[in-house]
């Protein structure tokens, strides 16, 4: 589909599951209230999470690793099994924490990222902050408190999010 066709579908879309009941608590997930997916929503709030079995993924204290797609590798108790360790820099930790939590409709809070990072969000992204704010893509909310993707952020979020990368 074009561009066009492709925002109208989108838009459609949303529309429908809204008239069925549902929301959109994700850039791209919707549910009926009180039934969004756990999982997903820690994901995106970088809460700890572990993962069993072949391939299966983790993320504890800022570590994260996959677990061996072999099976053999994985039955045998003597062979470790956890692979791609990455313990995650503090400069990744603030990038993950703007760009997975702004993948929720409800953003991020202001204060959890000062509580995080013991500094605050504006000393880190403030330029950023500021031009996609006038930019009409992000939205500061609750008197400051919050901040979140606007409508049109949410149309061009790729773009939006990859502007946290402090690279």
């Amino acid at each position: 589909p074009t561009e066009e066709e492709e925002r109208r579908m989108y838009e459609e879309t949303e529309s429908f599951l809204r008239q069925q009941g549902y929301h959109r608590y994700e850039i791209s997930n919707y549910a009926k209230p009180g039934c969004e997916c756990v999982h997903n929503t820690g994901y995106w709030q970088r809460t700890d999470y572990a993962g069993f079995g072949t391939g299966a993924a983790s993320l504890v204290n800022n570590v994260r690793w996959k677990n061996t797609e072999n099976l053999q590798k994985y039955m045998n108790i003597s062979e470790p099994v956890r692979q791609e360790l990455q313990s995650l820099s503090r400069t990744e930790q603030m990038e993950e924490f703007m760009f997975l939590g702004l993948r929720l409709t409800a953003g991020i809070a202001v204060a959890d990222f000062r509580r995080q990072f013991q500094t605050g969000i504006e000393e880190i992204y403030g330029t950023v902050l500021k031009r996609l704010e006038q930019d009409g893509l992000l939205l500061f909310y609750e008197d400051g408190k919050r901040l979140r993707l606007t409508p049109r952020g949410v149309d061009v979020s790729n773009y939006v999010l990859a502007q946290f990368l402090l690279d």
